[in-house]
């Protein structure tokens, strides 16, 4: 397809990259004043206005304050001067000004700079090509609000870096562009790679599934037109991206002694979704999303899959989707997991054979994760939990659209909410010691009459914890990650209260729908509506204790401007948190 290079750069104009810049530069003072890395001042004489005194540059604005250190800052407010004399409001020029506080090290503030910069382009992007109303958008199919979703992540900064993506690699392939995509296959020589299968499934009946007879039938006649065996070979799908950008070049050997074989482009359309490398089948949607490496740098990682951290993810899943099953409490809430059933890997290179690991280990990988279409009953809906913060451009809440079109009052719409996700994930980690990643976008919600029923858990492999010594099989022993019980309790206290929770009873209480002191008794109330239902579990909550008075501070931002190439060890992620002390509760009693 020939794309007019006028057209892909038409969002990049003055006004439109105003606004982002006012929006970005607004989110980048509340987070970073929320991690206490900034502290503004009262700027008298309104009681919402503030300043913010970075060396000779000087921001002045109005904002809100909400439980949790939780600031709304007004972009429109926004005013910048430079010794005195008044300047452009630049996310860049802000990151420069405040660098001083923020420490990036020097040999890599510009990859930060260029993340932003790309963050900046996406979000122009969106100002100019969305056009569905947050009203639009509560009567909509799963794909269409996945597609529709603006903001990225609601506390890191740099959300959507994609530093590699050319201008015309973002309409093709970046979730907002809702495009189709037709991924590519590859064969791989099965003696250098491995496929892993949850239990009781085959080989033959994967492929089956997942592509249909047809298309084995294709991929056999062109491996035998190249005077090879089928039978040497595995099938590995790969981003179109990923191919010409990196397999056909970095693996340039390994293609010319065809231990990498493409095999074409499938024509099934999949849709990219929120975490950018994995696809949703749009013409079969009973089959599994599937998730490939893109060897991208976003958001404080290139999006690589190792194939020997992979080779145990079916099995981990079997295990987490067998243990929340059999939990009754789990299964009156509706509360399930996508199982990651199949993943592949590739380890014929010669990075695999370099004593030192590398990103290059994680170009050639995927796995396949159930759809959760198959598990919906009559009247249900599914729609990606991260659409709860979602704004339009006009800044309406979707969440605010979806409590009037339920025709319930705030209050009893957000406790059923956290009934259907807070309560299991408090459960799990009480009964289990189990832990989750729980933020908006690894959520998929069911809905029924615009209100969350029950929620669907998804990134178990790489996300997924047990936090004490617990007896575990063999093959699911990489999960654990024994901690403090302070530090466990932090999968609730950071990961939902603070990572999701905080921005969802501000955007409610802004709208005029829920005022804070009501959301945090409602979350308060949750927690101990399964402790009464759950005397059992008394000694569990009492060490957990999540509704403490306060809990540690865990930064996010923090991480991703220590070092934004790797902001955590994926191997040992609790060594790598920074903190900066304790934030009040919200939750606690009193």
């Amino acid at each position: 397809m020939t794309i007019d290079p006028t057209d892909l750069t038409a969002h990049l104009v003055p006004a439109t990259m105003a606004r982002a810049h006012r929006a970005l530069v607004a989110k980048a003072i509340a987070e970073l004043t929320h991690e206490r890395l900034l502290e503004p001042t009262r700027d008298e004489p309104s009681a919402d206005g503030w300043r913010l005194d970075l060396g000779a540059a000087t921001y002045a604005f109005t904002a809100t304050r909400h439980p949790l250190e939780h600031w709304v800052v007004e972009p429109d407010s926004l005013v910048r001067t430079v010794a005195g004399r008044p300047a452009t409001v630049d996310a860049q020029d802000f990151v420069i000004d405040c660098n001083d506080r923020l420490g990036i090290p020097d040999h890599l503030l510009a990859v930060y700079l260029e993340e932003v910069a790309a963050t900046l382009a996406s979000a122009a992007w969106k100002l100019s090509h969305h056009r569905l109303s947050s009203a639009d958008l509560v009567h909509a199919d799963h794909q269409t609000i996945e597609a529709a979703m603006t903001e990225g992540h609601p506390g890191f900064i740099a959300c959507n870096g994609r530093i590699g993506f050319g201008v015309d690699d973002h309409a093709r392939f970046a979730p907002e562009a809702g495009a189709d995509v037709r991924l590519h296959w590859l064969g791989v020589r099965r003696d250098e790679a491995l496929l892993s299968l949850s239990a009781g499934r085959t080989e033959e009946e994967h492929y089956l599934a997942e592509l249909g007879p047809d298309v084995l039938v294709d991929f056999e006649k062109r491996l035998r037109d190249r005077g090879l065996d089928p039978a040497d070979y595995l099938y590995l799908p790969v981003h179109p991206w990923q191919w010409v950008n990196r397999i056909a070049v970095t693996f340039a050997p390994d293609v010319a002694r065809e231990a990498l074989v493409w095999l074409g482009e499938v024509d099934a359309p999949h849709r990219a979704q929120q975490s950018i490398r994995t696809f949703f089948p749009l013409a079969h949607p009973e089959r599994s999303y599937v998730k490939v490496a893109l060897a991208i740098q976003n958001m404080g990682f290139v999006r690589g899959l190792s194939p020997a951290y992979m080779a145990a993810t079916p099995a981990i899943n079997d295990w987490v989707a067998e243990l929340v099953a059999a939990d009754e409490e789990l299964a009156a809430s509706g509360f399930t997991v996508l199982r990651e059933h199949a993943a592949i890997g590739w380890t014929g290179d010669a990075y695999h054979r370099l004593p030192v690991s590398s990103p290059q280990r994680k170009m050639v990988a995927a796995l396949w994760r159930e759809s959760p279409v198959p598990g919906l009953a009559e009247g249900e809906r599914l729609a990606t939990m991260a659409s709860l913060l979602h704004r339009d451009r006009d800044g309406v809440p979707l969440v605010a659209e979806l409590v009037a079109a339920s025709g319930l009052d705030a209050e009893e719409w957000v406790a059923r909410y956290l009934r259907a996700y807070l309560r299991p994930l408090v459960h799990c980690l009480l009964a289990h010691d189990l832990a989750f990643m729980p933020h908006g976008e690894n959520l998929v919600m069911v809905l029924r009459d615009h209100v969350p029923v029950r929620m669907v858990m998804k990134d178990i492999g790489e996300e997924v914890a047990v936090l004490t010594g617990r007896p575990l099989p063999d093959g699911v022993e990489r999960i654990r990650a024994v901690v403090t019980p302070d530090l466990a309790a932090l999968s609730i206290h950071t990961d939902v209260f603070d990572g999701f929770l905080r921005h969802l009873g501000a955007i409610l209480a802004r709208a005029g729908l829920l005022a804070d002191d009501r959301f945090w008794a409602l979350v308060r109330e949750c927690v101990a509506g399964h402790a009464a239902d759950h005397p059992e579990l008394a000694r569990a909550a009492a060490t957990y204790d999540l509704l403490r008075p306060e809990f540690a501070h865990s930064c996010l931002n923090r991480l991703q401007l220590r070092n934004t190439l790797q902001m955590v060890d994926l191997s040992d992620q609790a060594e790598s948190l920074i903190f900066a002390g304790t934030l009040r509760n919200p939750a606690a009693a009193g």
